[in-house]
């Protein structure tokens, strides 16, 4: 018969394990992009993209003003051209003139060295797909790479690289090295396979070319489509990282997530879940949706994880047979009353048996009490009990009292 161990019954007290529940993000270096710095530190960073035609100057700069009005810190634009990096430039222009002088990063990918060098000149960041900054035509014929020709083609990256290293490092301005799953160059796809560690020797061998030109101010991305592999792809780059002493901050996103609420969920997974480990100090969520409905997605991930406050925490239980009001109700009434503030905690709760405990860290609390009754707490204290019909506006005025409430 199995036996448990015999219990100790000494009176000596043993410590009792602490859980810290704050993320202890992963060191980095600060990145500045114009106004906005990424890592070191500093929150979070939220990015977008814009769907329009870089070439469609007026109509860019509505979308970048769009997307900078509901919270987007950085935003990317399109450059497949020398025609559109020209065009870029009188997009940052009118910004500045008609709106305020918005980051932007430049995404330049095919054989794109003169592009970037142009781009470079007029905004703040760059980002080159490692895996197309020089494209290497596939050869079907191909079985291997021998080390000399692997080192001929890192050489011809080398070339074609230092120059817009040198134009970034002397202006003071970043580089992302985004690095895509679906796109890695042939050689690294017959080295390492179609896997982490390709992406990731990817990424190093560009980030040792900029080391050697002493440029540091980069931000590194390993986006894919399949969550199993973008988070498996910023963990071994993280460890490689930590490995050789570089502390370079990182952008996450999962690529093609699609959209509705999978892509949201889909999104959801690969970021969480690199941010709750310490990895991530930029994000963008990707859907095939208006841009502007990413930045909430964004926002909500960093709230829930606690790395930034930038809306009311709603605490809510699910509604059961002790609900002594419709729960979904009331939450949608407080929710429209209250959501233009920062900062608060509000939980509503439908009864007394999980209200003042579930609820303790909450800022105010409503509660269904007894029937036709909302209790209003502050904190863990019970402040007054009131009509349900006068619930929410009690906790405003509650509020108010205060000193913690803004007109919308």
């Amino acid at each position: 018969m199995q036996t448990l161990s015999t219990p100790n019954t000494s009176t000596t007290t043993s410590p009792q394990p602490t859980f810290d529940t704050t993320i202890k993000r992963r060191k980095t270096r600060p990145v500045k992009v114009g106004n906005i710095t990424i890592g070191g530190g500093y929150p979070v960073v939220v990015q977008s993209m814009i769907n329009e035609d870089t070439l469609d100057i007026e109509g860019s700069v509505a979308a970048i003003r769009r997307l900078h009005e509901v919270g987007c810190e950085i935003v990317r634009v399109t450059v497949p051209s020398i025609a559109h990096a020209v065009a870029l430039a009188k997009i940052k222009q009118q910004l500045i003139q008609t709106y305020q002088d918005v980051p932007i990063v430049a995404d330049v990918h095919h054989n794109g060295m003169k592009i970037a060098l142009e781009v470079a000149k007029h905004i703040e960041k760059v980002r080159i797909n490692p895996g197309l900054y020089v494209f290497e035509k596939p050869n079907t014929n191909r079985t291997e790479y021998t080390q000399a020709e692997f080192a001929e083609i890192g050489e011809k990256i080398r070339e074609t690289l230092e120059p817009l290293v040198v134009s970034l490092r002397d202006q003071g301005k970043a580089m992302r090295i985004g690095v895509n799953h679906g796109s890695l160059a042939e050689r690294m796809l017959f080295t390492y396979g179609d896997t982490p560690e390709g992406m990731v020797e990817s990424a190093l061998e560009f980030v040792r070319i900029c080391e050697s030109l002493d440029f540091r101010n980069l931000v590194i991305s390993m986006k894919a489509s399949r969550v199993p592999v973008m988070v498996a792809a910023y963990r071994l780059l993280a460890k490689r990282m930590d490995e050789l002493g570089m502390d370079y901050p990182l952008h996450l996103g999962v690529t093609e997530a699609g959209d509705g609420d999978y892509g949201r969920i889909k999104s959801t997974a690969g970021i969480a879940t690199l941010l709750a480990d310490g990895i991530g100090d930029t994000i963008r969520v990707s859907l095939t949706e208006a841009p502007e409905n990413e930045i909430p997605v964004c926002y909500s991930i960093l709230q829930a994880l606690g790395l930034r406050k930038t809306m009311v925490e709603y605490v809510a239980c699910p509604s059961c047979g002790r609900t002594l009001f419709n729960l979904e109700e009331v939450l949608h009434k407080v929710r429209e009353a209250t959501k233009h503030l920062t900062g608060l905690d509000i939980a509503v709760m439908g009864c007394i048996v999980n209200g003042p405990g579930e609820m303790a860290d909450a800022d105010y609390g409503y509660v269904g009490k007894n029937p036709g009754y909302i209790s209003l707490y502050r904190g863990r204290e019970e402040i007054k009990k009131v009509p349900e019909d006068k619930g929410v506006e009690e906790l405003i005025n509650l509020i108010k009292a205060d000193g913690r409430w803004v007109d919308p």
